[in-house]
């Protein structure tokens, strides 16, 4: 399947900003004093459940972002 450029572009930036947000909300998580994310020091329940997310995500954005950075190195290989 190929890929135009503007497709690949946007999943490339896709990973990167995905990567980039969950970044950010994982420090913001760890760092939480509401009492959400950890009772007594303990983690809770919402702390695993956003964990999760965010390790999907992870997950996601790579993949996405990999795809894209594959349309864009043949893009440039072919032009």
């Amino acid at each position: 399947m190929k890929l135009s450029r503007r497709v690949s572009w946007f999943l490339l930036v896709f990973g990167v900003w995905s990567w980039f947000i969950w970044i950010t909300f994982v420090k913001n998580l760890v760092k939480d004093g509401s009492g959400l994310a950890f009772d007594d020091g303990h983690p809770t329940a919402y702390f695993w459940i956003h964990l999760t997310l965010a390790v999907v995500s992870f997950v996601l954005g790579t993949v996405i972002g990999v795809i894209g950075l594959r349309g864009v190195r043949a893009l440039r290989r072919t032009s």
